[in-house]
């Protein structure tokens, strides 16, 4: 079954694929590209560390990192292969990672389309895990963790995460932890696995340039039908509205001290808060974009410096907004943006500004929109979220004074807010 998906706007069509085996093939090719991009991605993240099936009786709590260890351990096979060598044979570049609520693999090409795809198909069908295998998996992972837990980036991160949340999975490091991880053992793996693997819960996008007909031929080839359509319940979390802390401070090896403002935004369904967080991105740049007063004055006043920016986080049932950057008083620049905020509340957003800030975010989407990584990354996030790619343009052009005024409350209440620094260790 075939559906296809257009954009006036940008000449640009999708073809939508229903297969037999039950996945979802997402086919966006683009004229006068040399490069192919292809995902394969499960609707499975960090964030699922409960679920259950029409089959149990009791939700399964499942270690913290098990998505991503699941992830790093599908690339080997019975034979001690890697999937990483197969693509090396076709010379295709290849990735894979996880997310909060998904996990994707991936790779580009601008020659043999079709063996890479087949590598593809095929390794991300066939887990292979052993006793042997878990626990070697177990220290290389167990090093990453204390690699990032030293990273300051990382730590500004997962600190203001921690600090917004106070329940919800979200505010857990994606990779776990040493303790959590070392619960883990084969036979969960592949209890995950045949859980969120099955081809009913994942999406095969591909974009730029290939033939739709050379996808449908591999996949015919090597899909193989799901044995049923399994039902999945996932955890659910009793978050409270309010952050659990309004500021967290920590010293690591870093040269600049380095901060994140998050504001802890309402959550609704994956679908609104998805169209929510094109608004909210239009309403950051209002806010403290480079065309902004609030950026002018704290750029010129030192406080920050060219990698301050800011970044809306939007997921199945989680939505924050965040600004970062390195600044000699990170506590300063947070007061400025939340005063910003109260005087953008109380006096009005400013109608030239609105419109500015519009176009800057629509030539932001069109410029996704003709790159072959992003489109096949818009894809997939649409997909699971059930929302049409091409209507975030929609949502911008119409995006009124009154939409965003009535976001702005939601989305940037100053009493939801929470702070994250990182300061160099020979700091007082």
């Amino acid at each position: 079954m075939q559906e296809v998906i257009k954009s006036q706007q940008l000449n640009q069509e999708i073809v939508k694929v229903q297969h037999p085996s039950g996945l979802t093939l997402l086919l966006c090719p683009m004229k006068g590209f040399s490069t192919a991009y292809a995902t394969f991605t499960t609707q499975y993240g960090s964030v699922d560390t409960a679920f259950k099936t029409q089959d149990d009786d009791e939700m399964l709590q499942v270690p913290q990192g098990i998505a991503h260890f699941l992830e790093h351990k599908m690339f080997e096979n019975e034979n001690g292969e890697d999937a990483f060598a197969s693509y090396a044979k076709t010379g295709a570049s290849a990735n894979a990672y996880t997310t909060f609520d998904k996990t994707a693999y991936l790779f580009s090409c601008t020659d043999n389309f079709q063996q890479s795809l087949e590598v593809l198909l095929d390794f991300v069908q066939r887990p292979y895990f052993t006793k042997e295998s878990v626990e070697k998996e177990q220290g290389i992972i167990g090093q990453e963790i204390k690699m990032y837990n030293d990273d300051g980036d990382w730590r500004v991160y997962f600190n203001l995460l921690g600090a917004l949340y106070q329940n919800h999975p979200v505010r857990i490091d994606i990779a776990g932890t040493v303790e959590s991880i070392s619960e883990i053992d084969a036979d969960l793996l592949y209890r995950c696995y045949h859980t969120f693997y099955n081809l009913n819960n994942m999406v095969l996008c591909v974009a730029g340039n290939f033939e739709i007909d050379t996808v449908l031929k591999v996949a015919d080839k090597l899909l193989k039908p799901a044995e049923k359509k399994i039902k999945i319940e996932r955890g659910t979390y009793q978050e409270p509205e309010q952050v659990n802390k309004a500021l967290v401070e920590q010293k690591l090896a870093v040269a600049t001290p380095l901060f994140q403002l998050g504001f802890k935004g309402k959550s609704k369904d994956a679908a609104s808060n998805l169209r929510n967080q094109v608004l909210d991105e239009i309403l950051a740049d209002i806010i403290a974009g480079e065309a902004s007063e609030l950026y002018s004055k704290m750029y010129d006043a030192g406080l920050i410096n060219s990698t301050f920016s800011s970044e809306i986080m939007a997921g199945r049932d989680y939505m924050c907004s965040i600004f970062s950057g390195e600044s000699r008083d990170p506590k300063k620049v947070a007061q400025m943006i939340k005063e910003e905020i109260s005087r953008l509340q109380k006096e009005g957003l400013d109608k030239e500004m609105v419109e500015l800030c519009k176009r800057a975010t629509y030539g932001r989407y069109i410029g996704m929109y003709s790159r072959v990584e992003a489109v096949a990354g818009l894809m997939a996030i649409t997909h699971f979220a059930d929302v049409n790619m091409y209507e975030f343009l929609d949502i911008v052009a119409g995006a009124s004074i009154k939409t965003l005024t009535e976001r702005l409350s939601v989305a940037f209440d100053t009493t939801k807010s929470a702070l994250s620094i990182v300061y160099p260790l020979d700091e007082n």
